[in-house]
């Protein structure tokens, strides 16, 4: 991809942005957003588009060693800077030092707090007996217990979990990086990387006392290492391990990420060429598959599995219900089928005072998701126009499984949920831009024109299923 095509479509982006707020806000003045969450999308915007297309030029031509240290770095100053300054920012306008609307953030914390405390007074069995009892499930259990130990090591600051966030989520460019480049070449590798270091959303959640930052870097690294222990051939103990516990772990945080791994790991394996993977590991590993599959039935796992399917997927009619009961119209959006070819897509950036505090105040970064969602689906036709869909395997499987889950589940419109996808959707949107013919760029168009519909009849809908317009 060229410096200039970067640019102009990152221009573009920002173009569409602006005009849709501008647009919404005129046509619903009375409901417009305040100044501050109009300046925290800007920002947002900004934040993503200028940089990558002033760094990536910039970066893409230097020594690997010395591309990896500056992502690295830049990385984890933005959001260690950033995880310091929300905490007073957070306090200054809630009155705590968390998040608006914060609800299982606050329980992770006060847990966290009494089990470290616990620890430290030598009560160890009362940690396991709390757990088991007031916990909601397997998937819980982990963040809790990981915040645990860093309120043990460190004491109960809020701050030093934070930067732990922070960490993670810088060492995650380069695992995108990695992943990329195996993937789909050198190219490619350096954008995901240069996107990742500048997507708002990654650096928000550094800022935030939920889950999802350990549970993305979490499956980001064992896809890397699957990868890395598929492709190299270098079957080690650490090498065969190492993805088998951070898989394992995932589980701990939210039950289908650990199912998408597997699953995508499965699907990698037995649609790898026979010269990587030959006929007799394929075969193992369908039997072993089978023979973990019986196994997890009868584990808590297998139990969890169970009452997730009931509870979360297998009827939603009380999301229509939930509409209907908060006296609002347009229920039957709710429903999955509806929404699920929005997958990639989905949520759309509220741009009106209706809508919560947290989710006004990201808008600009769910914009950028909205947007890049063009490329990442349009990467899934280039990798079949350039017969890379063996390569694409195992992060296509997993991707798609997850966003699927999602979509047909009770959290098809929660934003938290989709933040897991993000950076394979960068990765994909990457591919996607880095070999951009000019008939792709002509569908890009329409694609912001109706993305720009799409924003205002959103926002419409927001104001009109409470009877404001």
């Amino acid at each position: 991809m060229g410096k200039n095509l970067l640019r102009h479509i990152s221009l573009f982006g920002v173009g569409v942005y602006l005009l849709a707020l501008v647009v919404v806000s005129v046509a619903f003045r009375n409901y417009a957003l305040q100044a501050k969450w109009m300046l925290w999308g800007v920002g947002e915007v900004l934040f993503f588009f200028v940089p990558t297309s002033v760094f990536y030029p910039r970066w893409k031509n230097d020594e690997a060693k010395r591309f990896k240290w500056k992502v690295f770095l830049v990385a984890f100053v933005i959001r260690g800077l950033y995880a310091f300054l929300m905490c007073y920012y957070y306090y200054y306008q809630t009155g705590v030092a968390f998040e608006y609307g914060a609800a299982d953030s606050l329980g992770y914390h006060k847990t966290a707090v009494y089990l470290s405390h616990c620890v430290r007074d030598g009560y160890i069995k009362y940690v396991f007996q709390y757990l088991n009892a007031y916990t909601m499930g397997f998937s819980d259990q982990c963040y809790t217990l990981w915040l645990t130990l860093v309120y043990t090591i460190f004491g109960p600051s809020l701050l030093t979990p934070r930067l732990f966030k922070a960490l993670m989520s810088a060492y995650l460019c380069l695992a995108i990086y990695r992943l990329g480049s195996r993937t789909f070449g050198e190219r490619t590798g350096r954008l995901a990387a240069v996107m990742c270091v500048f997507a708002p959303i990654l650096v928000q959640i550094c800022g935030m006392h939920t889950k999802e930052m350990e549970m993305t870097f979490l499956s980001i690294l064992a896809l890397e290492r699957i990868d890395h222990l598929v492709r190299s051939k270098k079957y080690t103990l650490w090498n065969i391990l190492c993805p088998i516990m951070l898989t394992a772990l995932s589980f701990g945080f939210r039950t289908i990420v650990g199912m998408c791994l597997f699953f995508a790991f499965v699907v990698f394996v037995l649609l790898s060429a026979n010269d990587l993977v030959g006929k007799k590991t394929k075969i193992i590993t369908i039997g072993s598959t089978v023979v973990l599959f019986l196994v997890f039935l009868f584990t808590p796992i297998g139990r969890e599995m169970k009452i997730i399917y009931k509870l979360k997927f297998e009827d939603l009619s009380y999301r229509t219900e939930k509409y209907e009961a908060d006296g609002l119209k347009y229920g039957e959006l709710a429903n999955s089928w509806i929404l699920a070819p929005g997958a990639f897509v989905l949520p759309l950036a509220p741009m009106v005072e209706e809508a919560p505090d947290h989710n006004k105040m990201i808008h600009g970064s769910t914009y950028v998701k909205n947007l890049l969602a063009f490329f990442a689906m349009l990467s899934i036709l280039a990798v079949i126009r350039q017969k890379k869909w063996r390569d694409f395997a195992l992060l296509g499987t997993y991707e798609l499984s997850y966003l699927t889950l999602i979509m047909f589940s009770f959290a098809a419109n929660s934003e938290r949920y989709h933040e897991p996808a993000i950076p394979l959707l960068l990765l994909m949107a990457a591919y996607a831009m880095t070999h951009l013919r000019r008939k792709d760029l002509t569908l890009f168009y329409v694609y912001c024109g109706l993305l720009f519909v799409a924003l205002f009849v959103w926002n419409w809908l927001k104001l009109s299923a409470r009877g404001l317009v």
